[in-house]
C-alpha cells in the first residue's frame, strides 16, 4: 500500500503541522489510538452521553441526527471541548443546510442544479451549505456525490447524483465543491467525494443488500475512473466507500477469485489498495460508509467486517453499532497485530493529517465552533431566496403533448388536486407540501378539491366500502372537474432497494384513469422516473422538491405566468417509449 505522505496533496502540511501529527500519535493511549478511527453517530445530546462518548470512546469524528441548529452547535462545543484532539465534525449537506439541522436551507438536490446549463445553482447549493454548516462548528463535508446515476431503476442516487455522464457529474460536482469550499470561509472545510467505486449501475440500495457496480474495466475506466481523477486532481480531502461490489476489476486484479469471494468495496483491498491507493494515486483519508448498511454487515461476520475495512484500506469507520463490541473488536485485533502497527500508524497519520489540514491543531478549544450569533444565518432569508431562484430556474417540463399549458382558471376553475406521498395510504405527505399547493392554486382563481383516499376518510369517521368510494369517485368526473393536478413526492430511507409510485388501494381511483377524460398535469416534487407508472398523462412536470418556493414557482409556470426554464436528462423517460407520448 502507499506510504501516507503529509507533504502532497490532499494534505500539503508545514514541518510544524507535520510534528503536530506525529506528537499527537506518539502520545496517544491504545485506546485513543482505536477511537481515532471510528465517526459517532450523535443522536443523543444529553451532556452525560458526551461525556461517555468523548472521554470513553475517545473517536476521531462525529456525524449528528437531525435536531435545531441551536442544539447541535451546543453539543458540538461541548465534545470538542472534553475531547483530547480536535474532533472531525461531519455534515451530509447535499441539498444545503438541511443535511446539519432540522431548521437549514432545504436549497436543492444535485440533479436540480444540473437541469440548468450553467452551473451557478451547484456553486449557490454548496455555498448554503458550507456557511450553515461551518455555523454549527462542522468541518467536513459527506460531499460531493460524484455517482453517475446510469440507472433509471436506480432511487437511491436518483436526485443526488447530478447526472448521467462523467462529464456532467464532474462539472457540477467542482461547482459544488468550490461552493463548500467559500461558504466555509476562514474555516476550512474537508470535502468527500462518494460513493467509490460508484453507484448508480445497480437498481438496488446498498443501505438493504450490497449493491454492484456491473462495468466491464473498460466502461468503468471511461467513465468512473474520470470521477474518481478529477476528485483527486482537485484536492479533496477524502473517499467514502460503499458497499458496492466491483467484480470486473476485482477479478482483474485477484485473477481466480472466485466469485464467493468478491466483496463490496469496503472490504475489499484489490479495490481499496490496488486501485484507489496505488493506481489512482489517492493519498487522502478513506472512510467507509455508514457501517450499519446491511450491504455491508451481511457480507462477514461484524468482527471480520470492521477488521477487514481497516486491513483493505479504509482510515476510519463511519458509526458504531454497537460501541463496546465494535471499539472491543478494533483493539483486539490492534493487540493482536491482525491490524499491524504500520496499518494502524497509516491511517492514524491520515486521520490526523486531516484535522492539521483543517488547521483545527491551531484553534483555542473554544474557537473550535463559532460564536452562537453565527446561527444567524442558518435558514436566513438570503438563502431561502437563493432556494426559490434555483426552483424557479429548474422546474423542467417533460412533455406537453395535448397543450394542456397554460391551465387558466377562466377555463379549467375547478380543478382535483391529489398530492402522492410515500405511505401506501398517503398518509405520509409533509403537511407544509399540500397546504402549500391549496394555498397557491387558490390564490391563482382556482377552486381547488383535494382527493382523500379511503384510510383517510375512514380516519375522519366516513364508513364506506370500496366499491361505494370507487363508485362516488368516479360519478360524473367530467362534470364535476375542469382539470386533474397530481403532485407526488415520493420518498424513502433505507426500507427498500427501489422506489415506484404505490396506490393507495387496488384499481384506486387516484390513479390517473381520468386522463382520458379531463387535462391531466402530474408533477413530481422529488424521484425523476415517474412517467414510468404514469405514461397515459400528456402534461408531465419535473419539480424537483417538495418545498413552499418549489410550490409557488410551480403555480407560477402552470398558469403562464413564468416559463418552464428546467432542463432534463433521458432517464426521465425510463427506458420506454410511451412515456413520451
Amino acid at each position: 500500500m502507499t506510504k501516507p505522505d503529509l507533504t502532497a496533496a490532499p494534505f500539503a502540511l508545514d514541518e510544524a503541522a507535520i510534528a503536530w501529527v506525529r506528537r499527537t500519535i506518539d502520545a496517544m493511549t491504545e485506546d485513543e489510538l482505536v477511537g481515532q478511527l471510528f465517526i459517532n453517530l450523535n443522536n443523543r445530546f444529553d451532556d452525560a452521553f458526551v461525556e461517555r462518548m468523548v472521554t470513553g470512546y475517545h473517536p476521531g469524528g462525529m456525524r449528528y441526527n437531525h435536531t435545531d441548529s441551536a442544539q447541535v452547535q451546543a453539543h458540538i462545543r461541548h465534545a470538542q471541548s472534553r475531547s483530547k484532539v480536535p474532533l472531525l465534525v461531519a455534515s451530509n449537506i447535499e441539498a444545503g443546510g438541511n443535511g446539519a439541522c432540522t431548521d437549514g436551507t432545504h436549497v436543492a438536490t444535485p440533479l436540480q442544479t444540473a437541469s440548468t446549463p450553467d452551473t451557478q445553482a451547484a456553486y449557490q447549493l454548496g455555498l448554503v451549505g458550507g456557511r450553515e454548516s461551518r455555523a454549527l462548528g462542522c468541518n467536513w463535508a459527506f460531499t460531493p456525490i460524484v455517482d453517475i446515476h446510469h440507472n433509471w431503476r436506480n432511487t437511491v442516487i436518483a436526485t443526488r447524483a447530478f447526472g448521467d455522464d462523467h462529464e456532467t457529474v464532474t462539472r457540477y460536482a467542482q461547482a459544488y465543491s468550490e461552493g463548500v469550499r467559500d461558504g466555509a470561509g476562514d474555516r476550512p472545510m474537508a470535502l468527500c467525494m462518494k460513493h467509490f467505486p460508484g453507484d448508480g449501475r445497480d437498481e438496488r440500495d446498498q443501505h438493504v443488500v450490497t449493491s454492484v457496480n456491473d462495468c466491464t474495466v473498460a466502461e468503468w475506466d471511461a467513465s468512473y475512473r474520470r470521477v474518481w481523477e478529477w476528485g483527486i486532481g482537485a484536492g479533496i480531502e477524502s473517499v467514502m466507500v460503499g458497499h458496492i461490489m466491483l467484480p470486473a476489476y476485482s477479478r482483474q486484479l485477484r485473477p481466480g477469485i472466485a466469485d464467493a469471494d468478491i466483496l463490496p468495496a469496503t472490504v475489499a483491498p484489490e479495490l481499496l489498495t490496488d486501485l484507489l491507493r496505488d493506481d489512482l494515486g489517492f493519498n487522502g483519508v478513506i472512510l467507509t460508509d455508514a457501517s450499519l448498511m446491511v450491504g455491508l454487515t451481511s457480507a462477514l461476520p461484524r468482527e471480520r467486517q470492521l477488521v477487514q475495512a481497516i486491513n483493505a484500506g479504509c482510515d476510519m469507520i463511519l458509526f458504531f453499532r454497537n460501541h463496546d463490541e465494535d471499539f472491543g473488536f478494533v483493539r483486539d485485533a490492534v493487540r493482536s497485530g491482525e491490524i499491524t502497527a504500520d496499518r494502524l500508524e497509516d491511517a492514524l497519520t491520515r486521520i490526523l493529517g486531516l484535522k492539521a489540514k483543517l488547521g483545527l491543531h491551531e484553534r483555542e478549544v473554544d474557537d473550535l465552533v463559532p460564536p452562537v450569533d453565527e446561527l444567524a444565518v442558518v435558514g436566513s432569508a438570503e438563502h431561502r431566496s437563493i432556494a426559490a431562484g434555483i426552483a424557479d430556474d429548474t422546474i423542467a417540463l417533460l412533455k406537453d403533448t395535448a397543450a394542456t399549458l397554460p391551465l387558466d382558471p377562466a377555463t379549467s376553475r375547478r380543478l382535483r388536486l391529489y398530492c402522492l406521498g410515500s405511505a401506501p395510504d398517503f398518509t405520509g405527505i409533509v403537511p407544509e407540501f399540500e397546504q402549500a399547493a391549496v394555498e397557491e392554486l387558490t390564490a391563482a382563481g382556482f377552486e381547488v378539491s383535494v382527493y382523500k383516499t379511503l384510510h383517510e376518510l375512514a380516519a375522519e369517521g366516513q364508513q364506506l366500502d370500496m366499491q361505494s368510494f370507487l363508485a362516488a369517485e368516479t360519478e360524473g368526473y367530467a362534470e364535476k372537474y375542469d382539470a386533474a393536478l397530481i403532485l407526488a413526492n415520493v420518498s424513502d430511507f433505507a426500507q427498500q432497494s427501489a422506489l415506484r409510485i404505490r396506490w393507495s388501494m387496488p384499481m384506486g381511483p387516484e390513479m390517473p384513469w381520468y386522463a382520458a377524460e379531463v387535462p391531466t398535469v402530474f408533477v413530481s416534487l422529488n424521484l425523476p422516473n415517474h412517467l414510468i407508472d404514469v405514461p397515459m398523462v400528456k402534461t408531465a412536470i419535473n419539480a424537483h422538491t417538495p418545498t413552499a418556493e418549489t410550490v409557488r414557482a410551480l403555480v407560477a409556470k402552470l398558469t403562464g405566468r413564468s416559463e418552464f426554464r428546467g432542463t432534463h436528462n433521458e432517464n426521465v423517460w425510463c427506458g420506454a417509449w410511451d412515456t413520451r407520448r
